[in-house]
């Protein structure tokens, strides 16, 4: 009973599902999906339909969490079938692309606040704001990349509950004041004809789609703490039944707000839609809502960077990516070289589309990603492979028809939103022709000369490049065993010294570069991971002590079913 008493009941389950879901999403996407759907009626359609596939997901999401428990969500469920190409694809995707568009759609909105927060205070002509608010996303990405490399425990922990507090009386101060207006004041004028100007055009209504589902997203956590729920058969089901509803009701009604306040046009006209509510309806408060979701954006760009970078470590700590990508900071345990790298892909990537494209490249990769994903479960259930003997079985219908919607969802734009999809199709491509899922030299074999003249010349760069990232980000591989740079250190007394002793004192040889691990296994993040997805994958309550102080969780760990 000792055991159970320290497990997540019902109540604390749903609201671990609420704080994750209810993120930065809310104050990006809204302005998207109504530039997709063009009407009130119909973009608050989309959010609701988005509420239902999140439902679905979540329920056949849990059947997979709790049959296979490995770490690494998607990826995991996919090797788990031995499709390791498949896996390598999409993780080489998410590492190029998802997780920094991610980034820069954060430093992009975050711009945009800040500049809706100022013209407030100071004329910003049109003109010069959209250099203006690219300056300010760069800048702010610069500052969180040089916090990233050194020690974020404590004040990553601290922050996010500032984050979480800004998140929480953002929502509330927008849906009080929307209703007030409505109720009170009897401002009815916006919502008359609701479905007045739908555009009803497939590739749009999908785009769209994807920027509701990125506000929805995770609604898999409960994947990550199977293991700590009381009576998880009959309260996982009901957690994410209720907390994705209770989402959903948060989301329509700030949506209802923002329509009351605000008509059509003015809310397509810019991302910072909440500051545009707060300018219209709060007077002398107006400036406290851009400063809040600023806040927030902050803390959720952090988190992506975190997450994103630990991704790509991880990769490259097992093989999968060139070893300089796996270079530790010795002293604070940061990868630096990851977290360079996901910061210049997404200053890269910011300058490949608009706000809107970018958030439709990141849903393709993930819901292309899903549709192997789902397909890995049907094999598993048709096949019979052995799976955990406490998984969760869902109806196959269900399945299917997630499967069905998440089909839809990637085809449906290929053809008619090709430039949304382009850009991961070729990612994709690319990753199928690298030289292999595999970069560790040691396990390549080369049966001819040609062969082995590339993989010499493959070699080289690897160990250039792995040097370079040594000596520029003060820092050492940290492979795991059986994985080495490739070949051995140059027998130099300076080259020597780059390395520091422990990483030559536990168990590695002198002419070779070998590390142990520095940043636990438990906190590789998954591929749908954001400000609300960094819960460790061993099921303990670390990242809800992230978010809410750790008194509020030891309450939620006991509450009863």
């Amino acid at each position: 009973m000792d055991g159970e008493s320290h497990k997540m009941g019902y109540l604390g389950a749903t609201s671990y599902v609420v704080g994750n879901i209810i993120g930065s999403g809310i104050f990006i996407t809204p302005a998207s999906i109504l530039r997709c759907t063009d009407s009130v009626g119909l973009s608050l359609i989309v959010w609701v339909g988005c509420a239902l596939v999140a439902i679905l997901g979540a329920l056949c999401y849990i059947e997979l969490g709790t049959s296979i428990r490995d770490p690494g969500c998607d990826f995991a469920y996919i090797c788990y079938v031995k499709w390791y190409s498949i896996a390598f694809s999409f993780m080489w995707v998410s590492v190029l692309m998802t997780y920094p568009a991610t980034i820069a759609i954060i430093a992009e909105t975050f711009g945009q606040y800040l500049i809706e927060g100022l013209r407030q205070y100071y004329e910003i002509s049109d003109e010069i704001a959209p250099t203006a608010q690219k300056l300010f996303g760069f800048s702010l990405l610069l500052m969180v990349t040089w916090m990233n490399f050194f020690s974020l425990n404590k004040f990553a922990a601290r922050f996010q509950i500032v984050a979480t507090a800004a998140k929480l009386i953002s929502c509330m101060v927008i849906i009080f004041t929307g209703f007030y207006y409505l109720f009170v004041k009897g401002w009815y004028a916006n919502l008359a004809a609701p479905m007045k100007g739908s555009n009803y055009r497939l590739g749009d209504l999908i785009i769209g789609t994807y920027g509701g589902l990125w506000a929805y997203s995770g609604w898999d956590v409960l994947n990550m703490g199977a293991g700590e729920i009381q009576r998880p058969r009959r309260n996982m089901p009901l957690a994410l039944l209720s907390g994705i509803l209770i989402v959903t009701a948060v989301y329509v009604s700030i949506n209802v707000a923002y329509f009351v306040v605000l008509d059509v046009e003015t809310v397509k006209s810019s991302n910072a839609v909440a500051a545009l509510f707060s300018q219209a309806a709060l007077g002398s408060f107006a400036s406290a809502i851009p400063f809040l979701v600023g806040i927030l954006l902050i803390g959720s760009l952090n988190s992506n960077l975190f997450c994103g970078s630990r991704y790509m470590y991880a990769a490259a700590r097992q093989g999968h990516l060139p070893a300089c990508f796996s270079c530790v900071n010795k002293e604070n345990e940061s990868p630096r070289v990851s977290v360079f790298a996901q910061t210049f892909l997404a200053f890269a990537i910011s300058f490949v589309g608009d706000l809107d494209a970018l958030i439709g490249y990141v849903m393709f990769g993930f819901w292309a990603q899903r549709i192997f994903t789902l397909v890995a479960l049907i094999i598993i259930r048709h096949n019979q492979i052995p799976v955990h003997p406490e998984a969760i079985r869902m109806p196959l219908a269900f399945i299917y028809l997630f499967l069905a919607i998440t089909v839809a969802l990637v085809i449906i734009p290929i053809f008619q939103e090709f430039s949304v999809t382009a850009l991961e199709q070729n990612q994709w491509i690319t990753s199928q022709a690298s030289p292999s899922a595999q970069w560790d030299s040691s396990s390549t074999s080369s049966s001819s000369t040609q062969n082995t003249s590339r993989a010499a010349s493959t070699d080289g760069i690897v160990v250039k490049s792995t040097w370079f990232c040594c000596v520029i980000f003060d820092a050492v591989p940290d492979l795991k065993p059986g994985v080495s740079v490739v070949g051995a250190i140059p027998p130099s007394d300076s080259a020597q010294r780059l390395l520091p002793k422990v990483a030559r004192g536990r168990g590695g040889r002198r002419g070779s570069i070998s590390s142990t691990s520095r940043i636990s296994e438990d906190s590789v993040p998954d591929l749908h991971s954001d400000e609300k997805n960094i819960m460790r994958r061993n099921g303990s309550m670390t990242g809800l002590r992230m978010i809410l102080p750790g008194s509020l969780v030891d309450l939620i760990g006991t509450t009863d079913t």
